[in-house]
């Protein structure tokens, strides 16, 4: 977070403290900034799952209904005091959220939509036509809550108990996005190809973000209960879901200030707009309905990433936004251990018939070779000659028709993309895939995701400190080694294409891979930028490692190589040393042309 971003927060929540002890603030606004507040939770809930993770859920307002209906009965049936219901109430809602994600994020794109509002509208109905819930009726008679003598059925009590949880829900939410988790998280959004290759379970990174908004949501369920005194299925419908979610959109579902700002404005206006349409048009009905509709096309018209970013560029002109450190700062983290190398010139790879059929289309036609320890070998050939779904094969993105893959002597075709990352493969992408959004000090320490443990209670809670400070002094040691340590806290998307390839490389090395397979990475280098790969890719030879490269820069792949693999039409052509491959009248006439 910048310092003007800081600032912002500061201000805001200065002004959320300060306004309600002004002698003039009506008590009916201290009542609707509880709501804001409310509402806000899930919100924030939906800026992770949504905004972060990149998925759609339209069913929020169940969450917030398990968390309300579970106090409900536990206070007003069996007489526990709502302080015991509070934990039992975000673990049903998290129990709950894991249940139906386990099950309903299998889905993908308008599918899981469509499934949320299944799951809501499911709810409602059960809730409106279940005993156990008191039907439509809902139930009442629900205790007020009381610490320490304080009474929260006191409004501006209240407000300072939700005001509290939703500060506390904001730190906890920050420190869970800017941990390994989170990183995880927030590589589903674009990068979750490259995320699996890296070891992140992307399933379990989904799931977490559907059980943290449901945990959000049912805290929010839980103080709602006990401001109203009562509960009934109607505020948890598929509408109030749709609001949530207007809410997440309007304010910047990409930003927890968003989660505020979107809840701040939905609320007022709907509390406005309830009083003024009516009068205004002499009758009843849900006109704000209409209005709401209208502000969500407008917002994803002319600013899809809602009004929060326009409220941030305000102040950065308020507030300079201070300079980041261009070096990495001095840390006494210990490194975190390496992987040990096997022999040089020891067999690491040996790919055996290799073959990938599309339909009719064979991509790869029995193509084999091996790799020994501390080599380089470069994989050359044509344009759709098949070596980048070669890559694929190797590294477990596609499954192979046929073939085998030993690698350490172990066979791992058939293996998935995850666990093949877990024995020392790393790769890059020939179409770059980095975290859009994400800094590039953030997109270099997901490589080293599997080199650390730590889980989100750990995270949230800031217990993995220790476990952070020795990844992030590994992701500046290797974007070092690439030069672009002065753009560590840059966004990955304001690289061009060639430090973006170099952020790949930093990633990669953060595996400490024993083998690294490297498609296209001179693509997009200027000539000293080339030569400065080409030096550090043999000084990791020297050290031991592995690499098999794709390359279309011939000058780069002679220098450089041990050995060449040549492919065309998805088939082995030759396979040699450069200099024999250079003079080999196939690869001339198939690939290299008679200038070569």
């Amino acid at each position: 977070m910048s310092a003007s971003h800081r600032i912002a927060a500061l201000v805001l929540l200065a002004a959320a403290i300060l306004a309600p002890l002004l002698p003039a603030f009506p008590p009916f606004w201290i009542t609707l900034l509880s709501y804001i507040g409310l509402s806000s939770l899930v919100a924030l809930g939906l800026v992770v799952l949504v905004g972060v993770a990149g998925l759609t859920s339209f069913g929020q307002a169940m969450f917030v209904g398990f968390g309300a209906y579970t106090t409900a009965i536990l206070t007003t049936r069996y007489g526990l005091s709502p302080w015991l219901t509070l934990p039992v109430a975000l673990l049903v809602s998290g129990l709950l959220a894991w249940g139906i994600g386990a099950i309903t994020l299998r889905l993908k794109g308008h599918y899981l939509a469509i499934a949320t509002i299944a799951w809501n509208v499911s709810f409602y109905y059960l809730a409106g036509n279940l005993d156990f819930f008191q039907r439509n009726d809902g139930i009442s008679g629900i205790p007020a809550i009381t610490l320490f003598g304080i009474d929260f059925a006191d409004s501006l009590n209240f407000y300072w108990l939700v005001l509290f949880c939703l500060v506390l829900a904001i730190v906890l939410t920050r420190n869970l996005l800017d941990s390994r988790p989170g990183r995880a998280v927030r590589a589903l959004r674009g990068g979750a190809l490259a995320a699996e290759s890296f070891g992140v379970n992307t399933y379990k990174a989904r799931v977490l973000a559907f059980v943290y908004a449901g945990i959000l949501a049912g805290l929010s369920g839980w103080l709602y209960a006990h401001l109203q005194r009562a509960v009934n299925p109607s505020p948890f419908g598929i509408n109030m879901s749709i609001d949530y979610l207007l809410m997440a959109v309007a304010g910047g579902v990409h930003n927890i200030g968003g989660a505020l700002l979107g809840a701040a404005i939905v609320t007022i206006l709907r509390d406005q707009l309830q009083t003024m349409l009516p009068w205004l048009l002499n009758a009843q009905g849900n006109f704000e309905t209409i209005v709401f509709g209208a502000l969500l096309i407008l917002i994803l018209q002319f600013s899809p990433r809602g009004l929060w970013p326009h409220l941030m560029r305000l102040f950065d002109r308020l507030m300079p936004k201070a300079a980041e450190p261009a070096v990495p700062p001095a840390s006494e983290a210990p490194p975190l251990p390496l992987r040990q190398q096997p022999d040089r010139g020891a067999e690491v790879l040996r790919a055996t018939e290799l073959r990938k059929q599309f339909g009719g289309l064979v991509a790869v036609d029995n193509v084999g070779f091996q790799l020994n320890a501390g080599e380089v070998v470069g994989l050359i050939g044509p344009n759709g000659a098949g070596k980048s779904t070669t890559f694929n094969l190797l590294t477990g993105v596609l499954p192979a028709t046929r073939g085998s893959v030993l690698f350490l002597k172990d066979e791992i075709c058939g293996r998935t993309a995850r666990h093949i990352a877990t024995l020392g493969i790393a790769r890059t992408f020939q179409h770059v895939k980095l975290v859009h959004g994400m800094s590039v000090l953030d997109n270099v320490a997901l490589g080293a995701h599997l080199r650390a443990s730590a889980g989100p209670v750990q995270a949230a809670l800031l217990l993995d400190k220790a476990e952070e400070a020795r990844i992030f002094a590994l992701a500046w040691q290797q974007l070092h080694r690439v030069g672009l340590a002065h753009c560590a806290h840059l966004a990955a998307d304001e690289l061009s294409l060639g430090q973006q390839r170099l952020v790949e490389i930093a990633r990669a090395l953060c595996l400490d891979p024993v083998l690294l397979l490297l498609d296209e990475p001179a693509a997009g280098l200027r000539h000293l930028e080339k030569a400065a790969l080409a030096k550090l890719l043999d000084k990791l030879r020297q050290e031991g490692m592995t690499i098999l490269l794709v390359e279309h820069d011939m000058d780069f792949v002679m220098n450089l190589t041990d050995r060449l693999v040549v492919m065309n039409f998805g088939a082995e052509l030759a396979q040699g040393r450069p200099k024999d491959i250079q003079g080999n009248p196939a690869v001339i006439d198939a690939y290299l042309g008679t200038a070569a």
